[in-house]
């Protein structure tokens, strides 16, 4: 479980690498960095990378053990993206911000964030790629038999 949760958290920091660089290019990580009081993009940045770190770390936990192939973990790890950005922008981030539970449900909060239901899906995509090339670098190789 501990090797899971790790090998997700480094999977996690390099889907967030990816998903910060396009939440920077769009202006988004001061909105981040508001969550602590700052309007600091780099305050942002650290922000998001310590979050993507958790969130790949509970990837690792919760649906590690499904990732017994390329394409499972691929498929877990946006499916796993999408579930954050319902988790994250449309409930967390309104509540934090003191908008109220709900206010990220409306229809044009909801419009407003599909740009970022696209990060969180590459987000995912990343992360559950590099999870599995992690696991299956610390898998025990099986010896080779000869007929």
């Amino acid at each position: 479980m501990l090797q899971r949760a790790r090998a997700g958290a480094i999977a996690g920091i390099a889907g967030g690498l990816v998903f910060g660089m396009m939440m920077g290019m769009m202006g988004m990580l001061p909105v981040i960095a508001s969550m602590v009081g700052s309007s600091s993009a780099i305050v942002g940045f650290v922000i998001h990378l310590m979050m993507s770190a958790m969130i790949g770390g509970g990837f690792g936990v919760v649906l590690g053990a499904l990732a017994t192939t390329t394409g499972r973990s691929v498929g877990a790890g946006a499916a796993y993206g999408m579930a954050w950005w319902v988790i994250g922008p449309l409930t967390m981030m309104p509540l934090m911000m003191g908008q109220g539970f709900g206010a990220g449900w409306t229809a044009s909060a909801v419009v407003a964030a599909m740009p970022s239901l696209m990060g969180h899906v590459i987000y995912g995509v990343i992360t559950g790629f590099t999870f599995r090339r992690l696991s299956a670098s610390r898998a025990p190789k099986r010896a080779l038999r000869t007929a």
